[in-house]
């Protein structure tokens, strides 16, 4: 299979599984979910940068196109996930609600993924390997 689908798939699902979950805390209690959402955010940035970064540590061919396509796809499917998924779990979150999940939802998840990603490439293949012993 390839690399940038299951990053993709993976990443759409966590990113929607993120976002459901604060918006479920956010409509139990609306107030004092600052830290849980800053925190949440960094999650994902992290997982998507570590990622990266064993990419680029480890040397996958082509895994700059792969990042990029896993990012749109990670967009675009957590974008419906999310929507799909506030609508089961949270509230009566309507098909009115995909339009600006798959504008501008999706392209901040877009982002939210490729930056990080960008920064893991860049750093993996600078990190130092150790000697195998024997």
């Amino acid at each position: 299979m390839r690399t940038w689908l299951i990053r993709g798939g993976v990443l759409a699902v966590v990113h929607a599984v993120v976002a459901v979950a604060v918006a479920a805390l956010k409509a139990s209690n609306p107030t004092g979910w600052g830290l849980v959402e800053a925190l949440a955010l960094g999650a994902l940035v992290a997982a998507a940068a570590v990622w990266a970064a064993v990419d680029g540590w480890v040397g996958v061919p082509d895994r700059g196109r792969a990042w990029v396509v896993a990012a749109l796809i990670a967009g675009w499917g957590a974008a419906v996930l999310g929507v799909v998924g506030r609508a089961m779990f949270v509230d009566q979150t309507g098909t009115s609600a995909l339009g600006s999940a798959l504008t501008g939802g999706a392209a901040f998840t877009a982002l939210l993924v490729l930056v990080p990603a960008g920064l893991g490439l860049v750093v993996g293949p600078r990190l130092e390997k150790r000697a195998k012993p024997g």
